[in-house]
């Protein structure tokens, strides 16, 4: 399933921190499916964090990073990088 569109980003979480990968939407055969994504720890501590707060972990990435468009926060760090110039 990856992509050359797929978004990756670390990200921290109580303390523990993540690969986070976002597959964007795509059209499929009953209509638009997605955005997919997938978490990966870092080390034991997370996994364990993880397994323990799965609600809690989609509950974060949907709002900080799908709903919100974690590809505008993506575009408007690029935006301040190109203001430096």
């Amino acid at each position: 399933m990856p992509s050359s569109k797929t978004i990756k980003k670390t990200i921290t979480v109580s303390k523990n921190k993540f690969d986070l990968e976002i597959y964007p939407a795509r059209e499929g055969n009953y209509g638009t499916e997605g955005p997919y994504w997938e978490i990966f720890p870092y080390d034991y501590h997370a996994a364990l964090y993880a397994f323990s707060n799965k609600d809690k972990l989609n509950k974060i990435i949907k709002n900080k990073y799908i709903n919100n468009g974690g590809e505008n926060e993506l575009t408007e760090r690029n935006m301040d990088n190109n203001k430096k110039w």
